[in-house]
């Protein structure tokens, strides 16, 4: 059948310029909650959900070659606001009350430091595949300070996660306690039981970096710091040493670290110029430079100001 369009205010569209730009976005039947951009040249001009209830965008053809080409561009502005982050997810870890932002902060604290992606309720349930917001309680345990964690990531990948965190796991045991088959659950103000969706996850990353990040980006980032620590130390002078076999090996490392094939791993959450400054033989010293400013006043490891440094070079330098 046809489709029938309106305007923000509830009227109907019948201009036919108009109702051939929509038909030309090709947007699927499938899709519900559909919002167009009112402006035939904005970035992003079509969002609706799929059958499987995950979000989707359209963006303008200019907007998706410049970003494919600046999918890593966001990472600066994110490296910069990391410690920030992090200042703030510590605070609300140590609420008193277990309510949704502290719970929050410990699945995101989960995912900085575990790389776990968010999950999606939708996916969960059609692929029986899981991410941190869709775990049940059947997928962790316990004892004293460490968390394990078992479960189905995207793609059927088998995840084997071990963390040791006091506090955490504390506070993951609380969660478990209350009925329920999901994980990370809490009581709202009015006493009834909620669950933690990967919304709550974004909209408390927005909030507290004022900028338009997701979980996604903390996987980002992790690709690119764990690059480097993989590729640290790797000797070039060795007779099999060629930079590619070395690039190759801590390509599928970091891959097994994110859940993600190499392929993947390499085209969306490695910068490329990682690989580049090692080929170049010039990766060591951005990391001796990082080793002399870590962790003092920067609440960074070595790794991650190293990565740091290199996107600060690579701005430089365009």
């Amino acid at each position: 059948g046809t489709f029938v369009y309106f305007n923000p205010d509830g009227e109907k569209i019948t201009d036919k310029e108009t109702l051939e730009r929509f038909r030309k976005l090709v947007i699927p039947p499938a899709w519900t909650d559909v919002w167009i951009c009112p402006n035939p040249k904005g970035h992003l001009q079509v969002t609706g959900r799929d059958a499987k209830g995950r979000k989707q965008y359209r963006y303008h053809p200019d907007w998706s070659s410049s970003r494919n080409a600046n999918k890593f561009s966001r990472m600066g502005a994110f490296a910069e606001l990391l410690p920030d982050i992090r200042k703030n997810i510590e605070k609300d870890i140590n609420r008193p009350h277990y309510d949704r932002r502290k719970i929050t902060a410990t699945v995101l604290r989960l995912i900085d430091t575990a790389h776990i992606r968010v999950g999606n309720k939708a996916y969960a349930k059609a692929n029986k595949s899981f991410g941190l917001t869709t775990l049940r309680d059947r997928h962790v345990k316990i004892n004293g300070s460490n968390i394990k964690l078992q479960f189905t990531g995207k793609k059927g990948v088998a995840q084997d996660i071990h963390l040791q965190d006091r506090k955490l796991a504390k506070i993951v045991q609380k969660c478990k306690d209350i009925p329920g088959q999901d994980l990370f659950q809490y009581f709202d103000d009015e006493g009834n039981r909620q669950t933690i969706e990967s919304g709550d996850v974004n909209n408390y990353l927005r909030e507290v970096s004022g900028l338009d990040f997701t979980a996604k980006d903390f996987r980002t980032w992790a690709g690119t710091v764990q690059m480097i620590k993989c590729l640290h130390g790797a000797k070039i002078e060795a007779p099999e040493g060629k930079p590619e076999n070395y690039v190759k090996e801590a390509v599928k490392e970091v891959a097994s670290r994110l859940g993600n094939t190499p392929t993947v791993c390499s085209k969306y959450y490695i910068h490329p110029e990682v690989a580049t400054y090692f080929k170049d033989g010039k990766l060591e010293s951005l990391i001796k430079k990082a080793e002399k400013k870590a962790l003092r006043a920067t609440g960074m490891e070595c790794y991650e100001l190293a990565a740091v440094l290199l996107l600060k070079e690579l701005e430089k330098n365009t």
